[in-house]
C-alpha cells in the first residue's frame, strides 16, 4: 500500500517506521512548510492518506485528500466543530474518511469498558463520576479528544448527567473533566467513580506514541479499498 502522511512530526515519524515495518511504502510527506504547493501529482499512485496535524489545519487537510479522492485517516483532535461538514461531504461525494479521536487499541478496549461500567453505574446514584487526562506539554488542544470522547459516552449511559465541564468540581447533572500537562506523558486518562464510602477508578496509561501509530495505521489498511465513513468500532468489530 502507498501511503501519503499528512503532518510529519513526531506522530507522523512514528507513523512512517510502522507502515514500513508493515511492508508499505510512504510516498508522500506533507507538512506546513509544502502543504501549499501539494498538487493532484503529488498524489499520483497514493493509496491512503494519514493525517496527524493541528487543530487548525485538519478541515483544509481532510478536503485536500477530498478533491483528489484520496482515502484519509484523520487521528487530529480539537477541530470537531466542523466535523459534520466532513461527514456530510463524505457521503455527498463519495469519499472514504476515517476518524477516531484515539487510535491505541487498549484505548478503544478502554473506551468499551467505560461504556460498561457507566451502564452499571446508572443505578447508583451515591457515586460521583469523573475524569482525569494528563498529557505533554506540547499538546495543544484541552481537554483531550479522548477525554471528550470518554465524557460524552458517561453522558449516554448515566442518566444523571447532561453535560462535561472543565472544571474541578461536579455538579449534580455535570461531569468534570480535569486536565493536566506535565513532561513527557504519552497520554494518561482516568474514569473515577466516588461515593461517601469508596472510590472506583478506571485508568489507561500509553507507554509510547507506537500504539497510536499501529492503530492508525491499521486503519489505513482498513479502508484501503472501501467508501464511506468509518471509526474503530468498525476496525475493532464492536
Amino acid at each position: 500500500m502507498n501511503i501519503a502522511i499528512i503532518g510529519y512530526g513526531r506522530m507522523g515519524k512514528e507513523i512512517e517506521q510502522i507502515a514500513l515495518n508493515r511492508g508499505h511504502k510512504v510516498l508522500l510527506k506533507i507538512d506546513e512548510d509544502n502543504v501549499s504547493t501539494v498538487n493532484k501529482d503529488d498524489f499520483k499512485n497514493v493509496d491512503v492518506a494519514i493525517e496527524f496535524t493541528v487543530p487548525e489545519s485538519a478541515f483544509s487537510n481532510i478536503n485536500l485528500c477530498y478533491k483528489y479522492n484520496i482515502p484519509v485517516v484523520s487521528g487530529t483532535t480539537g477541530w470537531l466543530n466542523k466535523f459534520d461538514i466532513i461527514i456530510d461531504k463524505c457521503k455527498k461525494e463519495n469519499q472514504t474518511f476515517f476518524y477516531a479521536s484515539n487510535y491505541s487499541i487498549g484505548v478503544n478496549l478502554f473506551f468499551k469498558l467505560n461504556e460498561n461500567l457507566a451502564k452499571l453505574m446508572n443505578n447508583f446514584s451515591d457515586y460521583n463520576v469523573e475524569v482525569e487526562e494528563t498529557h505533554h506539554t506540547e499538546k495543544v488542544d484541552t481537554p483531550s479528544g479522548t477525554a471528550i470522547t470518554i465524557a460524552d459516552s458517561l453522558i449516554q449511559n448515566i442518566a444523571r448527567k447532561n453535560k462535561w465541564i472543565e472544571e474541578n468540581e461536579n455538579s449534580t447533572n455535570s461531569i468534570a473533566v480535569k486536565s493536566y500537562r506535565e513532561g513527557n506523558v504519552f497520554g494518561n486518562h482516568k474514569i473515577i467513580y466516588e461515593s461517601e464510602f469508596d472510590k472506583i477508578m478506571i485508568e489507561h496509561d500509553a507507554k509510547s506514541r507506537k500504539g497510536f501509530a499501529l492503530g492508525a495505521v491499521l486503519a489505513a489498511e482498513f479502508i484501503a479499498n472501501k467508501k464511506g465513513y468509518y471509526t474503530m468500532n468498525d476496525l475493532l468489530k464492536f
